[in-house]
């Protein structure tokens, strides 16, 4: 599929669930997750964007963007961490 088109289908069904609401439990985790997963690679993207000045680069795949989405700041912290002293 193209990128146009996945997007698309993820921004709509985003907008189908903030307007109808999840009404069952697991949904709701599963969504939050999701959300996590997209801030962690919305971090990592904006991270790699400012480090290129200084030869930071972390991959964005589904591990780093979990550790960054679900630790935040200090998950990212450890990225960095993780890519300039031990990689």
């Amino acid at each position: 599929m193209e990128p146009v088109v996945v997007i698309t289908l993820l921004a709509g069904l985003i907008i189908i669930f903030l307007l109808v609401g999840t009404p069952l439990k697991p949904f709701r985790w599963i969504g939050q997750g999701i959300v996590k997963l997209l801030i962690g690679a919305l971090l990592l993207f904006f991270l790699n964007i400012l480090g290129n000045q200084f030869g930071v680069h972390i991959p964005i795949n589904l591990a780093t963007s979990a550790v960054s989405g679900f630790l935040g700041i200090p998950g990212l912290c450890a990225l960095v961490a993780i890519d300039t002293w031990i990689l």
